[in-house]
């Protein structure tokens, strides 16, 4: 799989893409510790990697819930692990006029799957040239999400791809459905699966998403062996101590032995 995201290395080694990075951006020191770490691993496997993190986070549980450390200091350190680093980066954005702001620094531009039928801002996204990366709403089929595809692509943008992150079981519980990864891949993009977003457990009594890392590795290889294109993998150096989405989380000292693995299945797959 070619991808048209300036600054992606490692593309004709036919691995997996990796999207992977903190939630958020918490601190400078944080976010360039993990870019730095992950981006060694990248090249110490061969692995296509984009940085993830996000520069704002809209879609809090609660009021006082942490949404970011301010948008023109998360920017500026997204900008440093860019240049530092040689890292595209993949950053959400909620409304329509972050689109254009966003394409500035980002190479992938990523809809939320709570948006991912927002006409006007798929539309905006796709307006800037950039990828864009639509997260299959929880409450949507695979078979859905080609209508999604098309508005990118009847906006003048064929670089798209599309991210399974589950499916809601229940009020607070998610399920993966592995079926939907060929549905998608028949929409003819790449197809993401986002390992760490599926564990989630939403609407707790506490207003603080919940999850289970412990089953991280055993989705990520179904996914493998499944023929998804990328994964989409949120990591810090202390989930515990993360300001957003901490209890999904992958442990950073964790991640290369995942990889190896990941690469020894698709390898088996192939």
């Amino acid at each position: 799989m070619k991808y048209n995201i300036e600054g992606l290395d490692h593309q004709n080694s036919n691995n997996f893409l990796l999207l992977a990075g903190p939630c958020a951006v918490e601190s400078e020191l944080t976010t360039l510790r993990v870019a730095e770490k992950v981006k060694a691993l990248s090249d110490k496997y061969s692995i296509p990697y984009v940085f993830k993190a996000s520069y704002r986070k809209a879609n809090r549980s609660r009021l006082d819930s942490f949404s970011g450390i301010g948008d023109e200091e998360a920017i500026t350190i997204l900008k440093k692990v860019k240049s530092e680093f040689g890292l595209p980066i993949v950053t959400d954005i909620h409304e329509t006029q972050e689109a254009a702001m966003a394409a500035e620094f980002a190479d992938i531009l990523q809809i939320p799957a709570f948006l991912c039928r927002q006409t006007n801002l798929l539309v905006a996204a796709a307006e800037t040239g950039k990828t864009v990366n639509i997260k299959k709403g929880q409450f949507l089929s695979a078979d859905a999400m080609k209508f999604s595809v098309e508005k990118i692509i009847q906006s003048g943008n064929n670089n798209v791809m599309v991210t399974e992150r589950g499916n809601s079981f229940g009020y607070s519980d998610l399920i993966v459905d592995f079926t939907n990864i060929p549905r998608l891949k028949a929409l003819g993009v790449p197809v993401i699966l986002d390992i760490t977003h599926s564990l989630q457990k939403p609407n707790q009594a506490s207003g603080v998403t919940g999850g289970d890392p412990s089953m991280i590795e055993t989705i990520a290889k179904a996914g493998i062996a499944n023929n998804v294109d990328g994964i989409f993998i949120e990591t810090h150096p202390n989930p515990a101590e993360a300001l957003s989405d901490g209890a999904n989380m992958l442990q950073l000292d964790l991640l290369e032995s995942l990889l190896v693995k990941l690469l020894r299945v698709q390898d088996a797959v192939k």
